[in-house]
């Protein structure tokens, strides 16, 4: 075990690395970090955490009010995540920028930690058993209703009950605990492909000239962008702890009073606003789905053009990408009343539709560069 942990140091130590990287790669590094901070606070969490339905939110209470530093644990977890997701949302997109996700095995395990991580998010989401804690609980695993025939037997087995029960509670609970260990498991994977296919760079090559060790020079960047990052960590914990959190789940858990407005965490709010622009339950529930889905397919589109850097009319393309996320992401927290519904049907269309132009405009610039050449 020694021997294998020395090695892969030594290969991260020594790991050749493309000398023109920018700042833009330093998110996984970040990644790791608070991903490294999610399972520490949360095990240390987990001293003081009732998973029950009577006593979880008091629980939470009691960890705030008496535990000795309590609350800037819990402000650490819970604004870990929104951290978490933040810099996973801007990984993803520049590897789209730059076309990395032509590393297959790399691509394909970076994208499923973001699903484990999104079920990791949500099961934490329901834990601290407030009133959006409950509801958004209620409305997420009532969506696998609309699966044909059996959809309504997997709810009462996941719930095991026929409701939202403390078996529930029980079993979210256990489920969030494990999934982080899995998660670690896809990361050291994940870094095992990098290494074999080495990173990309802004210019999109794949050549093994011009480049360095990645000890020291990218080390020292990359703890450079880490105290940055910390710093404003630290910030939002001890100044605006609760800037990311919904005020409706500092009220405890009751299923006979609905909030006037369920929605779930903000990283989650463009999958919501997809999920209700299709008046459909299943339509909805599919397109849901696709929206995760499809980034499985990316690595599937066969082009020559190793970065969108070079090209004006796929930045374009890319950015209005960028803002209809954005747009999504605040429309999910709307109200559902005209006009937010017609915005979100319009935002969606144009997130699906991303992926198909994206390809055709590729394939336009391919043939315009050969044509100049």
């Amino acid at each position: 075990m020694k021997k294998l942990i020395t090695n892969m140091l030594n290969s991260l130590i020594k790991l050749p690395t493309p000398i023109n990287i920018s700042y833009w790669w330093n998110f996984g590094s970040l990644l790791s970090m608070f991903l490294s901070i999610q399972i520490i606070s949360g095990f240390l969490l987990s001293f003081h955490y009732t998973a029950n339905i009577n006593n979880a939110f008091d629980s939470i209470i009691h960890i705030i009010q008496n535990v000795n530093l309590g609350w800037l644990l819990h402000n650490i977890h819970i604004n870990g995540a929104s951290m978490f997701f933040i810099f996973l949302y801007l990984h993803i997109s520049r590897n789209i920028y730059y076309n990395s996700f032509k590393i297959f095995e790399t691509w394909m395990t970076g994208i499923s930690i973001y699903l484990i991580s999104m079920a990791t998010a949500f099961l934490g989401y329901v834990l601290p058993w407030g009133q959006m804690s409950f509801w958004g609980a209620t409305v997420i695993t009532n969506l696998i209703s609309s699966i044909p025939y059996l959809g309504m037997n997997i709810v009462q087995w996941i719930w095991g009950g026929f409701s939202i029960n403390n078996a529930t509670l029980n079993r979210f609970y256990s489920i969030h605990f494990i999934l982080p260990f899995i998660i670690t498991i896809m990361v050291i994977l994940h870094l095992f492909f990098l290494h074999i296919s080495g990173s990309s760079n802004p210019l999109g090559i794949n050549s093994d000239l011009y480049k360095i060790p990645f000890h020291i020079y990218f080390t020292i960047k990359d703890i450079h962008g880490l105290n940055i990052i910390l710093f404003m960590f630290y910030i939002i914990n001890l100044k605006y702890p609760y800037i990311f959190s919904d005020p409706d789940n500092f009220q405890p858990a009751n299923s006979l009073i609905t909030p006037i407005h369920i929605q779930p965490e903000w990283y989650f709010l463009f999958a919501y606003a997809i999920l209700r622009s299709i008046p459909n339950k299943l339509g909805g529930v599919i397109a849901l789905l696709s929206s995760i889905m499809i980034l499985y397919f990316m690595p599937l589109i066969n082009f020559k053009i190793n970065t969108l850097s070079f090209y004006p009319l796929n930045q374009l393309m890319y950015w209005m990408f960028i803002n209809t996320f954005i747009m999504l992401t605040w429309t999910g927290a709307q109200i559902i009343e005209y006009p937010y519904i017609s915005i979100s049907q319009i935002m969606s269309l144009m997130y699906f539709l991303f992926f198909i132009f994206i390809m055709l405009i590729m394939k336009i610039s391919e043939n315009l560069l050969l044509f100049k050449f």
